[in-house]
């Protein structure tokens, strides 16, 4: 049945699908090189707005009307907006919302005429936003998508016909944009943004008349050719990407804008009624922050140095194009580390994504999600690797059509074991019992030192003491990073155990490292010693013991 009209509830229902699309689709997205910045985040960027979106909605109560729907949309596009893109869309959002919410019958519907006029306030609340507009960006995908959506309404054309319009002509823009865009066609990609902003439009279609939303791509190789090479990392552009929600009187709005633009590029602010959402690329970081204080109250402060983010992401590019597996698997695995060694280890036995996390930098639940989604495989097990990050893993099997399954690994050492038993041709439920089984024979530990005066099970632990841990809880307190690693195998070794793991951290040294492993050959003949660097931060060694 094809719809000639949306109620509150078909909307909801199409921002629900233009959040499922954008979750499919968000690393394709992510891999598109797009102007100013490379950055690489325009998927996750976008989805991430959505998704505040969806929690919104998610909030009203059951039988909420047309005007508290719009609301909410409009609301949580601005208040999730992350990054340039993901505050353009939220404009577009907004825009669209106004309309829709203004513009409805008198059942609180929207139909042909009204989707048109929504559309062509989206694009010009859009080009509002922005300080300096480019064409061949999201800005010209949404103003000819909305321009042939009014061409249809002017015909007559129903609610059908007018979706229809608006998205084979936003997609005829998209092919065009890198025309009109330089560094798109260098790459040989299309806008990022744009690209995204066409799942909202096949949204609303699947709604009106039940075809399905499209497939993502399958990433068989680098979406994108090297555009980091006519954009080098730290030779052109601003350097600093500054975000902060403002309250302030909306008539001060056009003289902060003054100020950022003197400041910088890619210059967006959208909002009203007080409360502005605000993006600049800039090089001076405290001036764009003063600009905002000198009119009212800058909060949830966001600085990001966009030149780190180019080069990790051509990092990022050059694992997939060599070592990264691409090649749909039945079951894939999601690991949580922090350390570029470690990150090394967990890819070559078989992991498809890394978090980066670990001990005092516990990833949330929306980052390891995205990984998940990110996978190509429809059922994943996820390693957390320390014990806090284990139930917020947990979280993710109810927030993805994928299943997901968590095996409780507590370091990375029963993550490392765990993988031994791993089949990618298996089940998410088959593996998580093998791996599991694995994890759970491998006896862990941790050094570190102490940060703070505390109490313990073996005595007092001043600040700046060298601890060994096993098991959750403190086992060794020493004066050296030698005297408690060795104590500490001391403690927990015993004759039945074969395999010793030891994996050195940042802040650990290689002659004490080798005086560790002769340490062990003298004092424990019998064992077999393997070494690794891992790179990890605040923990010199991880022990793992079989």
């Amino acid at each position: 049945m094809t719809l000639t009209s949306l109620d509150a509830v078909a909307l909801c229902s199409a921002m629900n699908g233009f959040a499922g699309a954008l979750s499919g689709h968000r690393e394709v997205l992510n891999l598109l090189n797009v102007y100013p910045v490379p950055d690489g985040d325009t998927g996750t960027n976008m989805y991430m707005t959505v998704e505040s979106v969806i929690s919104g909605l998610d909030a009203l109560e059951g039988g909420s009307d047309m005007v508290a729907v719009t609301g909410a949309i409009s609301h949580g596009s601005l208040m999730g907006a992350r990054g340039n893109s993901g505050v353009i869309l939220s404009q577009v959002l907004r825009g669209l919302m106004e309309v829709m919410a203004a513009s409805g019958s008198e059942d609180g519907t929207v139909d042909g005429r009204v989707l048109a006029d929504g559309l062509a306030s989206a694009s010009a609340a859009a080009y509002a936003a922005v300080m300096r507009p480019v064409e061949g960006t999201i800005l010209t995908v949404v103003r000819e998508s909305s321009a042939a959506a009014l061409g249809a309404a002017e015909e007559g054309g129903d609610l059908l016909a007018v979706a229809e319009a608006a998205r084979t002509a936003g997609g005829e823009a998209l092919e065009r944009t890198p025309e009109l865009l330089p560094v798109l066609a260098e790459a040989g990609v299309v806008d990022a943004g744009g690209s995204g902003y066409l799942l909202l439009l096949d949204a609303f279609l699947t709604v009106v008349d039940g075809r399905p939303l499209p497939e993502p791509p399958e990433v068989s190789g680098p979406v994108v050719g090297r555009a980091g090479d006519a954009h080098p990392p730290g030779q052109d552009g601003t350097r600093y990407e500054v975000m902060y929600f403002l309250d302030a009187p909306d008539d001060e709005v056009p003289g902060f804008k003054e100020a950022w633009d003197s400041l910088g590029d890619s210059i967006v602010v959208v909002g009203g009624d007080g409360i502005w959402n605000c993006h600049v690329h800039t090089d001076d970081i405290g001036a764009a922050i003063e600009a905002g204080i000198a009119v009212g109250r800058p909060h949830r402060i966001r600085v990001t140095d966009l030149y780190e983010e180019v080069e990790e992401q051509a990092w990022v590019r050059d694992h997939i194009d060599h070592d990264w597996p691409v090649d749909p698997v039945d079951c894939a695995v999601v690991a949580v580390a922090n350390g570029d060694g470690l990150r090394q280890i967990f890819r070559s036995l078989g992991v498809r994504r890394v978090v980066l996390g670990g001990q005092s930098m516990n990833p949330s639940t929306t980052d390891l999600l995205e990984a998940v989604e990110a996978v190509p495989a429809d059922e994943v097990v996820i390693l957390p690797n320390n014990g806090n990050i284990i139930p917020v893993a947990e979280q993710v099997d109810g927030q993805t059509a994928k299943t997901v399954r968590v095996v409780p690994t507590r370091g990375v050492t029963e993550g490392f074991a765990s993988l031994l038993e791993y089949d990618p041709c298996g089940t998410a439920e088959g593996n998580t019992a093998a791996m599991a089984a694995a994890a759970s024979a491998v006896l862990a530990g941790e050094v570190t030192v102490a940060v703070r005066d505390a109490a313990s099970d073996v005595g007092a632990i001043s600040e700046g003491d060298h601890l060994g841990l096993s098991g959750g809880r403190v086992r060794v307190i020493a004066d050296s990073l030698f005297a408690v690693t060795t104590r500490l195998f001391d403690t927990v070794v015993t004759d039945e155990h074969e395999l010793v793991t030891l994996i050195e951290g940042a802040d650990a040294d290689e002659a004490t490292t080798v005086a560790i492993v002769s340490w062990l050959e003298a004092e424990h003949p019998g064992l077999e010693v393997e070494t690794h660097v891992g790179g990890q931060p605040l923990y010199p060694y991880y022990l793992g013991i079989e």
